[in-house]
């Protein structure tokens, strides 16, 4: 009668087993990666067929019946649908990259000259890789370039350049404080390219706007709902503050948003920063309160995260992201917009309500007041 094996001899048959079959994983995986180079080479000739035919690269119909197939496989393969569509959506988004930059280089001959102000921040270098990856050439200047070595197309300070009119945009990417003495050098400088300003609050601009139009320099606001780590990749929305003529407005701005992840919302100026009051300010206030909240708990973050709710988590994600942001931003963006205390007393009185309910034992009070906020939320 033969021995069991002993533990050792059980580990080494458990490791060559998982050998055995990681190869094999890995001979899968060069089948998949060499059908994902077929795949990425034909959404280059749909790419050039669109390119040349006139027709968007994206298309939402195409995208979503993709989606739709994968999800139907997705039993077949052992896994949930959402998993299955998280996968297809990432091919999805390889293809439209690649017809994107087909389209990129096959009309780079006509690329135009855009200068980033701020260009070495963040954002500026968010502006630079996307202007670049539309094609166009991109100078910079901002004062961190008076540390390095000379560089064409990198300047120190405005007065360095010797002729702003080669440009046919200018971007203006600089800390919401510093926006007003950055515009006002730019406007004074009377640029013949259309000036970008891409502050998150507008009302404190409009002056230097308006001494734009004496001096007949034009200027778009713009603003990316975004921050610099977004991925060119995705959707990106923009607002744009008109004026006057929203569609020639849009117009202008939109030979320098060409690419098919671009959501161009065109509002009313006067509009624009009552809607960052609530897109903005509150989604950051309510991310702040629940940190600062939690940090006069009296418990300890482990213990917290060790028995956390799946709501718990999310908001808690959410407060990270905002907390971990610079505070300076969020601060001017809080003080600058005329529209704070709308929002400052929209909480206090939502506040009173829900406690007001609970304290005083009034269920339907409670009810009610969730019912409206979720009828309003649910509303499209």
């Amino acid at each position: 009668m033969s021995e069991a094996p002993d533990e050792k001899t059980r580990e080494r048959q458990t490791a060559l087993k998982l050998d055995e079959l990681r190869n094999s994983i890995a001979e899968v995986d060069r089948s998949l990666l060499e059908l994902l180079h077929r795949r990425m080479d034909l959404a280059e000739e749909i790419g050039r067929v669109k390119i040349q035919a006139g027709r968007p690269i994206l298309v939402p119909e195409v995208h979503d019946r993709v989606l739709s197939r994968a999800r139907r496989h997705a039993e077949s393969c052992g896994v949930s649908e959402a998993v299955m569509e998280q996968v297809f959506a990432a091919v999805m988004r390889g293809s439209v990259e690649r017809q994107h930059r087909i389209g990129v280089s096959l009309k780079a001959t006509g690329s135009q000259r855009l200068l980033i102000l701020g260009g070495a921040g963040n954002m500026g270098g968010w502006w630079q890789a996307f202007a670049q990856r539309l094609g166009h050439r991109v100078d910079l200047v901002d004062p961190a370039m008076a540390s390095l070595p000379a560089m064409p197309g990198r300047f120190a300070r405005i007065s360095d350049i010797e002729d702003l009119d080669v440009y046919q945009a200018i971007v203006v990417s600089v800390p919401l404080g510093s926006m007003p003495t950055a515009l006002a050098e730019i406007v004074e400088a009377k640029p013949t390219g259309l000036v970008i300003e891409i502050a998150s609050i507008k009302d404190h601009l409009r002056p230097l706007i308006e001494r734009a139009d004496e001096l007949g320099v034009r200027v778009a606001s713009l603003h990316p709902m975004f921050g610099p780590g977004k991925s060119i990749y995705q959707t990106l929305t923009f607002v744009l503050a008109c004026r006057q003529d929203p569609a020639k407005e849009k117009r202008a701005i939109e030979e320098w948003l060409r690419h098919p992840y671009t959501h161009l919302v065109p509002v009313p100026f006067e509009h624009h920063d009552r809607l960052m009051g609530w897109l903005l300010g509150l989604a950051h206030l309510s991310g702040m309160l629940f940190g600062c909240a939690l940090s006069h708990a009296g418990l300890s973050p482990e213990e917290l995260e060790a028995c956390a709710s799946t709501t718990y988590n999310r908001q808690a994600s959410t407060a990270r992201s905002v907390l971990l942001e610079d505070p300076d931003l969020y601060y001017e963006i809080q003080r600058l917009n005329p529209h704070r205390a709308d929002v400052y007393k929209a909480v206090r009185d939502a506040l009173d309500e829900l406690v007001d309910a609970v304290q005083e034992d009034d269920r339907e009070e409670f009810r009610a007041v969730i019912s409206e906020a979720r009828q309003y939320m649910l509303e499209r």
